[in-house]
């Protein structure tokens, strides 16, 4: 099959073309710059010159291709409602070009959009409302893109992608405890995130792809709520540091704007994911990962 990947060298993305092409694929990679182009050429993708921000560019794309992977994703956090915004355009120029064919359509988006504190299942909807996440701007844009006649579905990945070379959440966690000479958790440190190895949802992915089917959401996630004091006190280890519980004001100066993600709750469950797609997660746990010391160096 020829896949147009959009995030194409990205963290996941360049996972997920890898894992393509072993398995007899070809790729269209979406490079927005000459290093991009090289790299998807070096591994034995073709390169299609474009950008997120150009939607001619991404219509051209897709029309080029038997299905496309939506993987790119602006992660500018100051800017996130934006770049969700945006990334709902995406999803529109992108199905507009696949309507009415039988050519697959695999947009990304996450678990923490669900529910929080309680494990969300693949069949739950996004919500909807003033208060969520805006992040599920992009699986209301798929909804509206199903009804047009494309073939849609999502791919929610847990909140931490863990693997070498993680720029996320994790590496987040572990540069702030390095700035502030210890690792911290709010509270008890109970509440869940949920994870997954990037080669395994890089799995995933193509798994998805192969059973080509639309109208469906599936979960990446290996390890269903992982509590949070756990990766702290795996990152105090693997740092040398201090471990400590933060409350009120003092988590709020320790966490600063990444408060709001070290508060959150949202265990999701895999089964159904794992059942149709046949996928069996096989890499390092998170904590695993930690331990493994691939969070002591600030750089990839």
């Amino acid at each position: 099959m020829r896949v147009f990947v959009t995030g194409a060298t990205g963290y996941v993305g360049s996972a997920v073309v890898r894992e393509l092409l072993d398995h007899d694929h070809s790729v269209i990679g979406l490079a927005r710059s000459e290093s991009s182009a090289e790299a998807l050429k070096k591994v034995g993708a073709e390169a299609h010159h474009g950008d997120l921000v150009d939607l001619d560019s991404l219509r051209a794309g897709a029309a080029r291709a038997d299905a496309v992977i939506h993987l790119g994703f602006n992660h500018d956090f100051s800017k996130f409602a934006e770049n969700c915004a945006h990334d709902a355009e995406v999803i529109r120029a992108i199905g507009n070009e696949l309507a009415d064919s039988d050519r697959l359509f695999l947009a990304t988006s996450g678990t923490a959009i669900l529910t929080p504190g309680v494990e969300s299942k693949e069949t739950d909807p996004a919500p909807t409302g003033d208060m969520v996440n805006p992040r599920v701007a992009t699986e209301h844009a798929g909804a509206e893109m199903a009804q047009n006649g494309v073939k849609i579905a999502a791919v929610r990945l847990a909140p931490s992608v863990h693997g070498a070379g993680d720029h996320g959440f994790v590496r987040m966690l572990a540069d702030i405890a390095k700035q502030n000479g210890e690792c911290a958790y709010i509270d008890e440190g109970q509440n869940r995130w949920c994870a997954v190895h990037r080669l395994d949802a890089a799995r995933l992915y193509r798994l998805a792809l192969e059973r080509n089917e639309g109208g469906v959401h599936y979960h990446g996630v290996a390890e269903e709520g992982v509590p949070f004091k756990d990766i702290a006190e795996a990152l105090g280890r693997s740092l040398g540091l201090p471990v400590s519980s933060k409350t009120g004001d003092d988590a709020q100066a320790y966490f600063d704007w990444f408060s709001f993600m070290a508060a959150s709750d949202s265990p999701a469950s895999s089964t159904w994911t794992r059942e149709v797609l046949n996928w069996s997660p096989s890499e390092p746990s998170l904590i695993e990962d930690v331990d493994a010391g691939l969070y002591l160096s600030s750089k990839d």
